[in-house]
């Protein structure tokens, strides 16, 4: 179950990015909007993270948590942020996805 929490959490990772993201867009109200959308991602994420720590290994529970926000992050940035998605961009996300579920396949728990 931790686990699940652990990748959730990933994803409040990725959401606190996308509206960082969003803040460096827009001004005024619309602005402030997302700012409070991140520090509400940032917020579930963290408390995710210490929920999943409780029983995971911290290295390899950040560690995972770190891969699924860089690797939803940089995915958000392609589509959404129309980032450039070249070879080598693709490759490291596709070996960082290949570490993260080599660090779940090798935990104990």
């Amino acid at each position: 179950m931790n686990w699940i929490i652990l990748i959730i959490a990933g994803f409040f990772e990725v959401a606190f990015a996308t509206c960082l993201g969003k803040v460096k867009e827009t001004t005024g109200t619309t602005s402030v909007y997302w700012f409070i959308g991140f520090l509400v991602c940032l917020t579930v994420s963290m408390l995710l993270l210490i929920k999943a720590t409780q029983t995971l290994p911290i290295g390899t529970a950040y560690a995972v948590w770190t891969g699924v926000g860089a690797v939803g992050t940089v995915l958000i940035g392609i589509f959404v942020f129309k980032e450039p998605a070249d070879f080598w961009r693709v490759f490291f996300i596709v070996t960082l996805i290949a570490s993260i579920v080599g660090l779940k396949a090798v935990s104990s728990h």
